[in-house]
């Protein structure tokens, strides 16, 4: 079986687990978790443009209930959304009390329709939070001078998005995840980054039940006893083990990337067929790689698994989901929910698994 996604695991990340089980003497949020973050700071500043705050957290869900929390965001407000996205992103903006405003995308891309965002706008808008589906930042720009102009904060969905060049503002907190099949795994894990050094720190205790400054006290080695909590915290620190497998991931991801674009290469430059339209995004750091399928996606998609891929449907749109379910339709949304379909994508795949894959989706379109 051809695996839709899969970790990429090896020797160096079992050698660092190992050495915190064996020789740490701590396995909750300790040196490990600290000198992974001092590591991501320095790779998005290489990577991107400027310097930036940041904390990691248990996993990228939980990256956007802090993010949101933080920016005083709860009963009462609305937060726009693209509906094709996982429901973590509406989930997260819930969980604050919040309401999730379901928008609709551009079904050519993925990417949120800024008119239907201006649209659904109301007073008590207060966010948006676009999502860098497949990974793609080709909208990014646009989201933030479209918050900037609106008096928004962009609480920015990043899930797939770890490795691209990120740009930095005060306005605009990013969330990655570091899931067991995102570009570089924790196992479980996420993180928060932004220029707003003061929306940052407040994170920083939010992640450690509203203790005040207990992040603080961690990267001296110590914990915080006599303290005070203002506001509710939640218990969302990233374990050493899990900084200790994405410091070891870390280190691999030019080559996961390079990997990655490569088999993406492959399905632009090599699958052709009028019952295929590929997609506009922006590839230099992909997690997925979903297409539209214009027939019968179920059983284009049930064809494939017969043949021993997997294949995904990135992702039903959340207004259709009962909890979140909108009095209005999404267009784009719907038709996309539809038709999506995500091929294999992980650093595991050989070139001759790329070449199966190319070859049996040939050949069910002609079915």
């Amino acid at each position: 079986m051809i695996k839709l996604s899969q970790a990429c695991l090896g020797p160096e990340e079992e050698a660092a687990v190992v050495n915190v089980l064996r020789h740490d003497g701590y396995l909750g949020m300790g040196k490990e978790t600290i000198a992974f973050e001092k590591e991501l700071e320095t790779f998005l500043k290489d990577a991107s443009s400027g310097s930036v705050s940041l904390c990691c957290c248990h996993t990228g869900t939980a990256a956007l209930h802090l993010a949101t929390q933080a920016l005083g965001i709860g009963p009462g407000d609305e937060v726009l959304i693209p509906s094709m996205t996982y429901i973590a992103s509406f989930q997260a903006v819930s969980a604050t009390g919040a309401k999730a405003v379901a928008v609709d995308i551009d079904p050519n891309s993925g990417a949120i329709d800024l008119s239907s965002a201006k649209s659904l706008m109301t007073s008590k808008t207060k966010a948006i939070m676009p999502v860098l589906y497949a990974g793609s930042m080709h909208m990014a720009n646009d989201v933030y001078a479209f918050a900037k102009d609106n008096g928004l904060y962009v609480i920015e969905d990043a899930a797939h998005g770890f490795g691209q060049p990120f740009s930095f503002h005060d306005h605009v907190v990013t969330c990655i995840s570091f899931d067991s099949i995102k570009n570089i795994t924790c196992g479980e894990g996420g993180v928060v980054f932004s220029k707003n050094t003061r929306i940052v720190e407040k994170i920083k205790d939010l992640r450690l039940l509203g203790v005040e400054k207990d992040s603080d006290q961690r990267a001296k080695g110590g914990r915080s006893w006599d303290f005070d909590v203002k506001e509710q915290g939640w218990r969302y620190h990233m374990s050493n083990i899990n900084a200790a497998i994405g410091r070891a991931q870390l280190k691999k991801i030019h080559l996961f990337l390079k990997r990655r674009t490569y088999i993406v290469s492959r399905y632009l430059n090599e699958i052709s067929h009028p019952m295929i339209q590929m997609l506009a995004i922006d590839w230099r750091a992909p997690h997925i790689f979903p297409m539209l399928f214009l027939g019968n996606r179920d059983k284009f998609r049930q064809d494939l698994l017969k043949e021993g891929i997997e294949t995904g449907a990135h992702y039903k749109a959340n207004h259709l989901l009962s909890f979140y379910r909108t009095p209005y339709d999404l267009k784009g949304a719907e038709f996309f929910s539809e038709h999506v379909v995500s091929l294999p994508l992980h650093v595991n795949l050989t070139d001759e698994d790329v070449s199966t894959v190319i070859a049996t989706v040939q050949k069910m379109c002609l079915n």
